[in-house]
């Protein structure tokens, strides 16, 4: 005897879940588009934060007269003069070196000094760890130009000799400047170092020990090798931040020729013109070693960055 299923039972489960089915649709949909608005508003705010970077980097390709001429927003002109003129009338090579004896020795002491202040953090869990830290990171919650005039007078007051340094005091430096930002960047360099210090297993260093290392050679062999992302994630900030300053050149250097490479851009500066399109060329050819720095780190600097955030 065969059993019949009458026609509104059969379909009863389908009427049941078809509200369900619908809902999730919509939601799926409502989900698209708010994920679509929001591709677009992050493509407008990147297009817009970019727009001066791309339009100032046309503009060093093309002839001043001719923009004068035909106006900024016409095409033609396009001319390699402007690069070749900055390279030469702002002494770029003379500044770039400067630069590079201020920014590499900084950029070295800061890693190595912060990371042994961050692993005696991490690694000795003393009740004062939270108030040192906060001494390492208080200087950065200070505008730096309040301590201008004391630094300065500092400076003045501080002897060093004749071959170190010209003026017979740490003001007019190099290693005034190499000083000043190895002060500013530590603590932020410790602070987070010593985050990243923490996430690494305390089986290692029990292991390390045991073996008979010391200290140092647990700091040196076990830890900062795993602290590479983020030593390189750090050293990219640094280097950009270090190279690009230009307050506190001004501030603690009198000599021309002892400037850096963020200085340079005044030479090609007139007291009564300005080759706006000369100066263009000049911004790049100083923004381009940073470029280049993030473009050979940029894998460490996204772990270093991705690392710590899932950490």
């Amino acid at each position: 005897m065969t059993m019949t299923t009458p026609l509104a039972d059969r379909s009863a489960p389908a009427d049941r879940t078809g509200p369900r089915n619908r809902a999730a649709v919509a939601n799926r949909r409502r989900l698209s588009a708010a994920h679509a608005a929001m591709y677009l508003l992050l493509t407008a705010l990147a297009l817009l934060w970019i727009f001066p970077l791309l339009w100032a980097l046309y503009n060093s390709f093309r002839d001043y007269d001719y923009v004068l001429t035909h106006g900024y927003l016409s095409v033609g002109g396009f001319t390699l003069s402007n690069y070749t003129e900055s390279w030469e009338v702002g002494g770029i090579p003379h500044y770039f070196l400067n630069s590079m004896i201020i920014t590499i020795p900084a950029v070295l002491l800061i890693l190595f000094i912060g990371s042994m202040a961050a692993f005696v953090l991490a690694r000795f869990p003393w009740k004062f760890n939270v108030i040192m830290l906060a001494v390492f990171i208080a200087g950065n919650l200070l505008p730096q130009q309040t301590l201008l005039t004391p630094l300065f007078r500092l400076y003045n007051a501080i002897p060093l000799p004749y071959w170190m340094s010209s003026s017979g005091s740490l003001y007019d430096s190099y290693w005034g400047l190499i000083l000043v930002h190895v002060a500013f960047q530590t603590g932020f360099c410790v602070f987070v170092l010593s985050n990243y210090m923490k996430t690494v297993p305390p089986e290692l260093l029990e292991a390390a020990t045991v073996d008979g290392a010391g200290l140092f050679r647990q700091y040196w062999q076990v830890v900062l090798p795993l602290c590479r992302p983020a030593l390189a994630a750090l050293a990219t900030l640094m280097i950009t931040w270090i190279y690009n300053d230009f307050f506190w050149a001004l501030a603690l250097m009198v000599s021309g020729d002892k400037l850096p490479v963020t200085t340079a851009l005044q030479n090609l500066q007139g007291s009564f013109f300005t080759d706006t399109n000369l100066l263009a060329a000049g911004s790049v050819l100083v923004a381009l070693p940073t470029v280049l720095v993030f473009v050979a780190l940029q894998r460490h600097f996204v772990s270093g960055l991705t690392m710590g955030a899932n950490k």
